[in-house]
């Protein structure tokens, strides 16, 4: 499981997904799209996607972990759902602004 660097781009071995690391914890990291190990830019895609992280990503969303120390931002979209191992990372949802009364 290797580390990931904030502004490291990585993309899907097993569809066309893109992405770039907004943040990530100085430790290793499972870090999945499709089921299948994330890759470096210029590693040859291989594989099949897990029919159980098939959901997809899409442009311009950002993808936070659970605990909020892993954040991806999707620069091109596919047919993967991202995940860490099996735990897969959820749409961060824009801050609603304060209401001007």
């Amino acid at each position: 499981m290797p580390q990931f660097n904030a502004g490291t781009r990585i993309k899907s071995a097993v569809c066309s997904s893109e992405l770039m690391v907004i943040a990530a914890p100085k430790s290793d990291i499972d870090l999945r799209c499709g089921g299948a190990a994330v890759i470096d830019m210029g590693a040859d895609a291989a594989g099949e996607i897990d029919p159980q992280f098939k959901d997809g990503c899409a442009l311009g969303k950002r993808y936070v972990s659970e605990n909020g120390d892993v954040e991806l931002l999707c620069t091109k979209p596919g047919e993967g759902s991202l995940s860490i191992g099996d735990v897969g990372l959820a749409i961060k949802e824009a801050k609603p602004l304060p209401s001007s009364d």
